[in-house]
């Protein structure tokens, strides 16, 4: 915006000194041609884009007011659809008593939400800049093209699980095991002490359970999702990779299964933390939420809510979702172990040992590990009946009688008789010696 100025008056002390933008200059100078009678009010209003009645009211006011006539009425003066200081002050405080920390998209939500205040996100954070609570943040430059989502609902969904102090140090630390498909960005997700097999599983039947087996999964190399174990000998031959237990049910259960190679590639999933660890972990301080327990009973109020407000339509209306019809998952979604059953029916599992209780030949069992803690043994499609053993069983050995050992003689006829019979007798030694040569004698001299 560029001003100018614009002297008034009739000697240099007595000069005014009016400030005018150039638009208003180029008015003036205009304004000016048309009073001198150079160009009509008609070609006024074309060389300024006004109507012929704005004209006529510009001039009549410059020639009572003066040149200051060309600035408008309104300058200086308040808006008349500003909103009161009270309101603002009101504003303030709140954000730095209850809602420090929160970004102003998400304090306008909690003040409209909580609180009966309508105000703009853009009004608060001008009150906020102007306070020194936030700063502005410029956005970063797209350094790379995205992917485009999924066609239809159900075709791919992101899973991964996010480390984060969710809740702010008044509760143990925990995972988010989150859930987002690709198509609608709609969000699913728990909390677990730790990501792994069971809290996977676990998760992921949940999810089946509400909206159905999605036909692929986009996962990281984590160990849970990717096995570490180097392939066998057997498996290069066969040109298979080693499984964890999280992609063999999968497998089972028709899922293909997509590997990232790097964070970046599922972008959207990472995107969805960085939003949750700010406003979940916000909502979840508001509520005076500090356990696991209670953040995931707040999980089934808080994530309805939330994809309403952010879900978007698919390009396709089909949902590839597989519903669920007389499929076990539990049978499905466990840990299976392999093991030998010994002479005596018994197996060992985890440092335990379990009696097996069917009376069949048996070699190798499969041990079953379920999600809520049970174990179920199974040899081929038949469920064994088993029971732990808690403590190994101690057999007490009785010692054998007490006998007298008899001394054994050798028979008459013994090899030993005969070999002690052609040995010399000690007299046989002596008189040999006595026959045997004299040894020569030696007789040392002194060499001087």
């Amino acid at each position: 915006m560029l001003h100018c100025f614009l002297f008034s008056g009739g000697r240099m002390a007595d000069k005014d000194i009016i400030m005018v933008r150039q638009m208003e200059l180029k008015r003036l100078h205009v304004i000016h041609t048309v009073i001198q009678g150079a160009i009509t009010q008609k070609d006024a209003a074309k060389l300024l884009s006004l109507s012929e009645r704005q004209i006529r009211r510009i001039v009549r006011r410059i020639q009572e007011e003066g040149d200051c006539g060309i600035i408008h009425k309104s300058r200086g003066r308040p808006s008349g659809r500003k909103l009161p200081r009270r309101l603002k002050e009101r504003v303030i405080d709140l954000y730095r008593t209850r809602y420090a920390g929160f970004g102003p998209t998400l304090f306008t939500e909690k003040l409209r939400e909580d609180e009966d205040i309508n105000v703009s996100d853009e009004t608060v954070r001008i009150w906020l800049i102007q306070e020194g609570e936030w700063k502005k943040h410029r956005k970063q430059k797209v350094h790379r093209q995205w992917r485009e989502r999924k066609a239809c609902s159900g075709e791919m969904v992101q899973i991964d699980g996010s480390h984060h102090d969710w809740f702010e140090g008044r509760g143990p630390a925990c995972v988010f095991m989150g859930y987002s498909d690709d198509a609608t960005g709609r969000v699913f997700g728990r909390f677990y002490d730790y990501e792994g097999t069971i809290p996977a599983m676990d998760s992921f039947k949940r999810y089946i359970k509400k909206y159905g087996i999605p036909l692929s999964i986009y996962l990281d190399k984590h160990t849970t999702y990717k096995s570490p174990t180097e392939p066998t000998l057997e498996d290069e031959l066969s040109g298979t990779e080693p499984v964890s237990q999280f992609g063999r049910a999968l497998h089972e259960l028709g899922v293909e299964i997509i590997h990232a190679n790097s964070p970046q590639a599922k972008g959207r999933i990472e995107r969805l933390f960085k939003t949750l660890q700010d406003r979940l972990v916000k909502e979840m301080r508001l509520k005076g939420i500090c356990s696991i327990a209670e953040a995931n009973r707040f999980l089934m109020y808080y994530l309805p809510v939330y994809n309403r407000k952010f879900v978007r339509s698919p390009r396709e209306t089909d949902n590839l979702h597989v519903k669920v019809k007389d499929v076990d998952l539990d049978a499905i979604l466990c840990i299976k172990t392999e093991r030998t059953v010994r002479n005596d029916h018994v197996i060992q599992h985890n440092k335990k040992l379990y009696q097996i209780e069917n009376r069949m030949p048996m070699k190798k069992v499969v041990v079953e590990d379920r999600i809520n803690g049970t174990v179920r043994i199974r040899y081929g499609k038949l469920f064994l009946a088993f029971h732990e053993i808690h403590e190994r069983p101690h057999i007490q050995k009785e010692p054998p009688p007490f006998t007298l050992r008899k001394t054994w003689k050798p028979s008459a006829d013994h090899p030993w008789r005969k070999t002690r019979a052609k040995k010399p007798t000690i007299q046989e030694r002596c008189g040999n010696r006595e026959k045997a040569a004299p040894l020569p004698h030696f007789h040392s001299t002194a060499i001087r």
